[in-house]
């Protein structure tokens, strides 16, 4: 008969904490943390029995574990931590910015098809119809620092526009706009040069709701024909060829900590 264990806040004396308490993060997570794959990805996982922690077939997704301390192992595997990779990637239009898509459309891991990688994640998102520079990582503090609305990033766009607006409409625009319950406003708004009857504009965000510029354009009447995103913080997008990736570098990385 096992004896019941008194109550304690401490450690066992393993210095292991039971799986399942508050500690640690949920095993899907644990799985996309560790560089496997998505979260999507692990729910099927761990909901097929494929997915075993310290010796213990898991089917519990939201089941809690410490990456440090539980040895989860997949199909037989152990998984451990990956290393840590950075990549930037010119998105093209027409590719979403998500690794699981149900209406099957085009995602921008066909960018990295062929590339020798762990799990990367985007850090933020680009809509279908935008272009430029994307972050991705398997790095989630990295990550979630860089999307930390706290950290006030200021990202960089050049936007084409089907009109060319004159001082005061830039003042408008500069001023923000309500939409549906949400302010929209830019750090700066710039007119970079106009032909004919379309303009191109730079637009500063530190903030980045959900098609942040497309409503505040629209909001104004103004049609948004191209939006590529030219910069994060300090680091540009630079010459990188449309459509393909590269890992940063240490200079790059630190222009991101800055």
């Amino acid at each position: 008969m096992t004896r019941r264990q008194p109550r304690s806040t401490s450690l066992p004396p393993t210095g292991k904490p039971p799986i399942g308490k508050s500690l640690g993060v949920s095993l899907h997570r644990a799985l996309s943390k560790l560089g496997l794959c998505s979260r999507t990805q692990a729910q099927v996982l761990i909901a097929e029995g494929r997915v075993r922690v310290n010796g213990k077939v898991v089917r519990d997704v939201s089941l809690r574990v410490d990456l440090d301390r539980d040895r989860i192992v997949v199909d037989d595997k152990p998984v451990v931590a990956e290393r840590k990779v950075y990549l930037m990637l010119n998105k093209p239009r027409g590719l979403v910015t998500t690794r699981d898509d149900p209406q099957q459309r085009d995602t921008v891991y066909t960018c990295l098809e062929g590339l020798d990688l762990p799990f990367v994640s985007p850090v933020g998102r680009l809509d279908k119809a935008s272009e430029g520079l994307l972050l991705m990582t398997n790095d989630t503090h990295f990550a979630n620092r860089l999307m930390d609305p706290a950290s006030h990033l200021p990202k960089t766009y050049h936007v084409q526009v089907g009109t060319v607006p004159d001082a005061t409409m830039l003042e408008a625009l500069h001023a923000g706009v309500t939409v549906d319950g949400e302010t929209l406003t830019a750090n700066s708004i710039a007119l970079l040069r106009s032909g004919g009857r379309t303009a191109w504009l730079e637009i500063v965000l530190d903030e980045g709701r959900n098609r942040h510029i497309r409503r505040l354009l629209a909001a104004h009447g103004i049609e948004v024909k191209r939006l590529i995103r030219i910069a994060i913080g300090r680091l540009p997008l630079g010459d990188l060829a449309k459509g393909t990736a590269r890992h940063l570098t240490a200079e790059e990385l630190a222009l991101l900590a800055d």
